[in-house]
């Protein structure tokens, strides 16, 4: 009886570990678009593994009688799995964020004068800051660019500021502000946020350049911060 026990369990289990194999070409795919919206210095292979090791726990804990898409279960968590590694990787401390919203400032103008973002090395130089930190500021903000914009806001302003908002008020404001936003604008955050689509695929669909989206895209997150930061100080 034992042996039939422990012969059933391990069928089990190894019926649990096939389900995650067959979907591992879908994971690779959901890791890939995610990779494509990330900085270099993130690996597509510490992705894999994370919703590798992710889908399998799913897998040994999927029930189809209550869920009947395995993968329409697993893929929020997995895709959240991804998150939480990302989030992890989080090195931002008060000089970075500061130095993010300069270096969006910086980049708008420019933009606004050449229609084309700046490299580093300008960036360096009207700054007075080292190419290395200026490049790892933009990476940071690259990576919470693809985090829920509401999280995005969030890790960006000072303690006082969101001490003071409750994550279900900062998403009213948020929703508040995009209503007022145009059409072109509430369609990027659409595509960006809730489609997953990278910057270059959003510039297709709408028709400009790479370059036009990603300022249009800083833009809105700015007004909104500059929003929030107004509050902060007079809440």
């Amino acid at each position: 009886m034992l042996k039939t026990s422990n012969g059933y369990q391990s069928t089990i289990k190894q019926n649990q570990d096939n389900l995650a194999l067959d979907y591992l070409p879908a994971l690779k795919a959901l890791a890939f678009r995610l990779k494509e919206r990330l900085p270099a210095n993130v690996e597509f292979s510490d992705l894999i593994s994370i919703g590798t090791e992710e889908l399998i726990k799913l897998a040994r804990k999927y029930d189809k009688n209550i869920n009947d898409s395995f993968w329409g279960y697993a893929r929020p968590r997995v895709y959240g799995a991804m998150l939480d590694y990302l989030r992890s990787l989080d090195y931002v401390g008060r000089h970075t964020r500061s130095l993010i919203r300069k270096i969006d400032k910086e980049i708008t103008k420019y933009y606004n004068d050449y229609q084309e973002e700046p490299d580093n090395t300008y960036l360096s130089k009207i700054l007075g800051e080292e190419e290395e930190k200026i490049k790892e500021a933009r990476n940071a903000s690259e990576i919470y660019g693809v985090l829920p914009l509401d999280e995005q806001l969030s890790g960006q302003q000072e303690d006082r500021t969101y001490n003071k908002i409750e994550k279900e008020e900062l998403i009213e404001i948020i929703q508040e502000i995009l209503e007022k936003a145009s059409k072109q604008e509430q369609l990027l955050i659409q595509l960006y946020y809730y489609e997953e689509l990278n910057f270059k695929e959003i510039s297709e669909i709408l028709e400009l350049s790479e370059s036009r989206v990603s300022q249009i895209h800083r833009s809105i997150v700015r007004k909104i911060r500059q929003h929030l930061e107004q509050r902060g100080i007079n809440g």
